[in-house]
């Protein structure tokens, strides 16, 4: 009983405690200035590095990410840091952050697989918002591409978030990617009729509209002599905005000028011969 009352004696030494006060006070004090401050720069330097990347003229996703992703590093080298100036070996922190990290990791594989296609996907850059693609299966406007998922917006305003896993792992079509596209037709015109007029007709439909781009020069091929009709390859090239309207209007356009000129766009059919009486008993 008297050595514990001689050991809290020690220990409620006022020296003592004033001591530890000062020094765990200033430690503290210490740690807590270096985080504040840190934090503070760490925040500067990544909104610093944003508006030179936004003056620069750096895609907005890429800017976002980086941004994001300076400011978390400097912050983890600050909390680091201050966990030093309190007299934690960080070492010995590291390790634990290692290992604690690894069994994050294993639980979280798909985010991290959905992490690290988002990163790809930022820094190779094969489409971004604004752009018309077929990804991940979805067609539609990329809205936004985030760290994890890219969200698409389809032609009916649907609006889809699609992990970056599945949009990185398959074929990406950026239809929006350059300034002109190519409309790929097949129009059909009946073995009666002449061959050159048709092309012709077809030819002057595309020379009428103002959309339709000189250079490339449209063309119309004789594609193919098909079961029920004589098909031209009609291929004239637009800006990539006007593709689906100048595709509906010249669809509408040739159709109309041919009927107009007597011509006649066929559709598939079979003759059917019956054999009847003595031709059909032998």
């Amino acid at each position: 009983m008297e050595g514990l009352i001689v050991n809290l004696t020690a220990m409620l030494d006022p020296q003592l405690i004033g001591t530890l006060l000062l020094q765990w006070g200033g430690r503290i004090v210490a740690a807590l200035l270096i985080f504040i401050l840190g934090r503070w720069i760490a925040g500067a330097i990544a909104g610093a590095t944003a508006k030179a990347m936004d003056r620069g003229g750096v895609d907005p996703t890429l800017t976002r990410f980086l941004r994001s992703l300076i400011y978390m590093t400097l912050l983890i080298f600050v909390a680091l840091t201050a966990v030093g100036a309190l007299g934690v070996p960080t070492t010995n922190f590291l390790a634990i952050l290692g290992a604690a990290g690894l069994a994050v990791g294993l639980a979280l594989k798909d985010s991290l697989s959905n992490f690290s296609s988002g990163v790809m996907l930022v820094f190779f850059r094969p489409f971004k918002s604004g752009d018309f693609v077929d990804a991940g299966g979805v067609t539609g406007t990329v809205d936004t591409i985030g760290i994890f998922n890219t969200v698409i917006k389809t032609g009916d305003n649907r609006v889809i978030t699609v992990p970056n896993s599945m949009i990185y792992g398959s074929t990406i079509t950026n239809y929006s990617a350059e300034a002109t596209r190519r409309i790929d037709l097949v129009i059909g015109v009946s073995y009666d009729d002449e061959v050159a007029r048709a092309r012709d007709l077809i030819m002057g439909v595309l020379q009428s509209d103002d959309r339709i781009l000189k250079d490339p020069a449209p063309v119309v091929l004789l594609l193919e002599l098909a079961d029920s009709s004589v098909n031209f390859a009609v291929r004239p090239w637009v800006n990539s905005g006007d593709y689906w309207v100048v595709r509906a209007d010249v669809l509408e356009r040739v159709k109309k000028a041919l009927e107009d000129a007597g011509l006649s766009i066929p559709y598939p059919q079979h003759d059917v011969h019956i054999v009847s009486g003595a031709s059909a008993n032998a």
